[in-house]
């Protein structure tokens, strides 16, 4: 099929779930993408935060091929090493004692927020408990996902949520102390909230968190699917605070496009899940797990975090300097190579503007410009993309 053939048939045969951009992509080479018409595109948006290692990685490569040889799927009544050995690394990059692999974010948010119900539950014997969540907030489309996303335009066709969900303002430390009561079981929120408009948490408020969970009996969920995996400069974000977590959720990134997510949690808190409470027929299979294996081993290989730290500064200091010459952007903010530029307008023009001129960027929020790009970048990439972007922000 041909470029229009395929989006023609696409419009016909998909759920209209997305408002696609009239491009078909077809491959990729480090941090580029082509099209089916053979168009360039410089890639700063990784598959929304995804594709860290960037396109046609051999070794990445080489490793699924090799597995897809040996063995691709079998349930989780039996073990296979690709499980064990992404276990072992993802526990040792993230301090966290045991893991659970899942196909995808939001179904580590599931198991996120069942693992925190049980270990209220078996404290208490109850099940009347409550999540505290963050207005703005996103965490996933399936239904409990959706109950701890604090966007009402989200969650109105799809009622009732699951109960006891109460929402706190971000970064307000008294908001959350408002809302918890006897029957707070868990607090959840994004270490850098994404879709929200790229909002890191302050010390203040990770640190208050974490004292408030401490003193009340309280878990610590850390929603790390977007700004995990290097994204910030260190492993995880939550590192960066000298905060640890409870449970925290990981995927995107994970996986480098192979679908896997996984919620990890401390051996205190792990072991309330016993044989029969949460279960996957996909999760932790040998393909998925040797796709996570191959990524974190390259990261320490290819030395990533070292990379963002570099790289991203620069990438700040030349993003500061369009706040500085454009009255359409108000300010930057971020972590990492995870980015936000805050806009007086829409940003929809600006990124259609960007692909015209052969550049992939997202937005964040109504009115925030995302810039999530491979961790592998370089500052050359940066200075292609400032130039792609000044264009594109002509007449704005």
């Amino acid at each position: 099929m041909n470029t229009q053939q395929i989006i023609t048939t696409a419009e016909e045969k998909l759920i209209h779930t997305y408002n696609r951009y009239q491009i078909v992509l077809d491959h990729g080479n480090g941090t580029h993408l082509y099209d089916t018409d053979g168009k360039e595109y410089l890639d700063f948006g990784a598959g929304i935060a995804v594709f860290a290692l960037g396109y046609n990685n051999k070794e990445y490569n080489d490793g699924l091929k090799a597995q897809i040889d040996k063995l691709i799927h079998t349930s989780n009544y039996f073990y296979n090493e690709p499980a064990v050995h992404a276990a072992q690394l993802l526990t040792q990059a993230s301090g966290m004692d045991r893991v659970f692999f899942t196909n995808s974010g939001t179904e580590s948010i599931e198991g996120a927020i069942k693992l925190a119900k049980k270990y209220a539950y078996l404290k208490t014997g109850s099940v009347n408990h409550e999540i505290i969540a963050m207005q703005h907030s996103f965490h996933g489309r399936s239904m409990g996902a959706l109950a701890v996303t604090g966007n009402k335009h989200y969650q109105e066709a799809f009622g009732p949520m699951i109960p006891g969900i109460r929402f706190a303002e971000y970064n307000n430390l008294d908001s959350v102390k408002a809302l918890i009561n006897e029957k707070t079981c868990a607090i959840i929120f994004e270490t850098v909230q994404g879709e929200g408009g790229i909002y890191p948490a302050t010390k203040e408020f990770i640190e208050g968190i974490r004292a408030l969970c401490d003193e009340k009996g309280i878990l610590l969920i850390l929603d790390e699917i977007q700004c995990g995996m290097g994204r910030t400069g260190s492993m995880f974000a939550y590192q960066q605070y000298g905060v640890k977590p409870d449970i925290i959720t990981v995927a995107k990134a994970l996986g480098c496009g192979v679908p896997i997510g996984a919620f990890l949690a401390t051996e205190e808190v792990a072991k309330a899940l016993v044989p029969g409470d949460h279960g996957t027929t996909y999760g932790g299979n040998p393909l998925a797990c040797a796709a996570a294996v191959q990524v974190l081993t390259l990261f320490e290989k290819l030395h990533v975090l070292d990379n963002v730290k570099e790289v991203s500064a620069y990438l700040e200091e030349q993003l500061d300097k369009l706040v500085a010459e454009y009255d359409t952007i108000k300010e930057r903010r971020g972590m990492g190579l995870m980015q936000g530029l805050e806009l007086t307008v829409a940003p929809s023009g600006i990124i259609a503007k960007a692909l015209e001129q052969g550049l992939i960027l997202f937005s964040a929020g109504s009115n925030v410009l995302r810039f999530v790009p491979p961790l592998v970048i370089t500052k050359s990439d940066v200075d292609e993309m400032i130039g792609k972007l000044k264009k594109a922000l002509e007449n704005e």
